[in-house]
């Protein structure tokens, strides 16, 4: 017994050692500037980075002890995260949990939990940002807050559906279904999870249990075999920050704002418009990479194994890089890019708008769902307006091509493929740095100014797609054809 308690106050020692290093003040200001960067930022990579001493500590230390000692480390230390971060901001997240709770246990596995959820949930996110606005990008406690909301809401939408017939639900439906009544100490654990807190990402908390339970490993009864696969994403994260650090100080959406950008010819405006569009994403790219080598290392990313026998661990993949940086369509970089976010809208909102009979509708209500998570700008309405109609002419573009015989042999003419190619990332960057345009500068009277600039492009372009391609359609495909098509 002695033993085993001087065992467990050295690994408390050692992980306040790992703490303390984490948060020390190392002229973080001093040190920020001297990057291009903030304060705030900075703290937020040193942060994300801290999870692999954690995770670290985690393998070694907690992996297959009781639950409630892993629940509270990840509470304790999602806390300090928090603190760390944001200070005594840490309120709005802890005050979010602990009401969900009571929610869960008052209200029961009811449609009405749902509801209050959803409402309460988005009430809070969409009050913080709207009294901590400001007209540019500030690290606050609403950037990680919006990741727990959705935790939150997915978390009662699981616990109604655990109380529901299983034959009622559909088979994606009954692997997410909580059976069991969580208590206060797993849903803080789940929320406060130190490799997903601030910038995710998504995961259920069935998946959370099998973690704390020592189930997510490819070596039953030891731990994980997963530093490999962990290093590597953290590597490849660490190639995608350098790159943006060094290329964020000459590309910026600052330039987009002065007069010198808007003196260039039209042709110089829109190649630097591809080219940050392109960079700009850099940054999330990276932090998600991080982040998924984080959970990787602890056991969350732990997928199963392949029919070869090989483990997978890509359960908290928020990144396809090779399809990011290779698919030349816009519906591959929305596969590839924020996957598990995608995946939650998919799962809690667009499957559930199922009755609307409407899949496009749906979409729709997806997207406006998402531009109003991210925030209250005008600048993300504008962007999910114009992935919703990017998205909608592409698919009439690629229908067309593949329904016209005339246009399928032009696209199938092997010597012209890598000019095709090359067409179709041109277009493919160039709108997705007109969509993030909006995004990016937030408010209506920034954005304005940049798609004056390039004289609306982007919406000119796909809206007249939209309206010509049905005529071109009549055009160019066979009546057999298009008869074929509707049987």
């Amino acid at each position: 017994m002695a033993s085993a308690a001087e065992g467990d106050v050295g690994a408390v020692a050692e992980l306040a050692t790992v703490l303390r290093w984490g948060f020390q003040d190392l002229s973080l200001n001093k040190l920020a500037t001297s990057l291009g960067a903030s304060e705030q930022a900075l703290r937020l990579i040193i942060s994300i980075f801290l999870g692999y001493p954690l995770a670290l500590f985690y393998r070694h230390y907690l992996f297959y002890k009781d639950s409630y000692l892993i629940h509270l480390f990840h509470t304790f230390t999602g806390l300090s995260i928090a603190y760390y971060n944001f200070g005594n901001q840490l309120y709005h997240s802890l005050l979010c949990v602990v009401l969900q709770f009571l929610i869960l246990r008052l209200m029961g596995r009811t449609i009405t939990a749902v509801l209050t959820t959803f409402c309460f949930q988005m009430a809070y996110l969409l009050a913080g940002y709207y009294y901590t606005a400001t007209g540019n990008y500030d690290i606050k406690w609403t950037m990680p807050h919006c990741v727990l909301t959705l935790k939150l809401i997915g978390l009662a939408i699981d616990y109604y559906d655990g109380g529901k017939d299983q034959k009622s639900l559909s088979s994606e439906q009954q692997k997410y279904a909580i059976r069991h009544v969580p208590s206060l100490l797993e849903v803080a654990g789940f929320s406060y999870f130190y490799g997903a807190f601030l910038v995710g990402p998504q995961f259920s908390v069935n998946h959370y249990m099998k973690l704390v339970q020592g189930q997510l490993t490819d070596l039953p009864g030891k731990i994980p075999n997963s530093t490999i696969p962990a290093l590597r994403r953290l590597s490849l994260g660490l190639i995608y920050l350098v790159g943006y650090t060094l290329l964020s100080q000459y590309i910026t959406e600052d330039y987009l704002l002065t007069d010198d950008y808007e003196n260039h010819s039209f042709w110089f405006r829109c190649l630097y418009m591809l080219v940050w569009g392109k960079v700009v994403l850099y940054k999330y790219v990276a932090c998600w990479l991080v982040t998924e080598g984080v959970c990787i290392l602890t056991g969350l990313g732990f997928h199963g194994l392949d029919e070869l026998g090989r483990a997978k661990w890509d359960t908290c993949a928020n990144m396809k890089v090779w399809l990011f940086e290779t698919d030349p369509r816009f519906t591959g970089t929305i596969a590839s890019f924020n996957i598990n976010t995608n995946a939650w809208v998919a799962r809690y909102f667009f499957k559930r708008l199922k009755f609307l009979g409407n899949k496009q509708l749906s979409q729709g209500l997806s997207l406006l769902f998402l531009s109003l998570w991210h925030g209250l700008h005008s600048g993300y309405l504008v962007c999910f307006q114009m992935e919703f109609l990017i998205v909608i002419v592409e698919r009439q573009a690629a229908s067309l091509i593949q329904d016209s015989p005339a246009l399928s042999s032009l696209a199938s003419v092997r010597v012209l493929q890598p000019l095709y190619y090359l067409a179709q990332q041109t277009i493919h960057w160039l709108f997705m740095g007109y969509s993030m345009t909006a995004f990016c500068l937030f408010t209506w009277d920034k954005w304005l100014k940049v798609y004056k600039s390039v004289y609306f492009l982007g919406h000119v372009f796909f809206l007249s797609l939209l309206f010509i391609l049905p005529y071109v359609r009549k055009a160019m495909v066979p009546r057999k054809e298009k008869l074929k098509k509707m049987e």
